[in-house]
């Protein structure tokens, strides 16, 4: 089974923002936005990581218990009433729609951690996110990084 961590930054929000995606502990891609938000950051992170599976099972690791949320519980409510919540419309909605239709696709399980508490897996998403914020990378990463 393949393991994933994600994770998003953004310096300040909303601004230049960058993701990352770490495979088996090493990174493997990454992103940047010229004007982006964490939360679009942590979906685009999400994204990667459900593209970079192609359907093998895995598990995706993310800090943003909002995007663990939105994928595994509230899309299919949001789906079946039309893209609406409750609250109005629904921000970053083309990625919300993406990253729930690669999840229904998938054979994923979506995990949230607390960041910032040491686990070596996430501190290095957030390492590599912020690289790619500040480097303005973007892609796939050298197999020897």
């Amino acid at each position: 089974m393949i393991i994933y961590y994600t994770d998003g930054s953004c310096s300040p929000n909303p601004g230049p923002g960058g993701f990352a995606v770490i495979k088996d502990a090493k990174p493997v891609i990454v992103g940047n936005e010229e004007m982006s938000t964490n939360i679009r950051m942590e979906g685009r992170a999400m994204i990667a990581a459900l593209k970079d599976a192609a359907g093998q099972e895995c598990q995706i690791y993310s800090d943003s218990e909002f995007w663990v949320n939105v994928i595994t519980k509230w899309g299919k409510s949001w789906e079946a009433n039309g893209w609406k919540k409750k609250g109005g419309d629904i921000k970053n909605l083309e990625l919300v729609q993406e990253a729930h239709n690669l999840y229904l696709q998938s054979k994923a399980e979506l995990v949230w951690v607390r960041g910032h508490v040491g686990n070596i897996s996430n501190e290095l998403a957030d390492k590599w996110a912020n690289k790619a914020r500040e480097g303005k990378l973007d892609g796939y990463l050298a197999d020897n990084i």
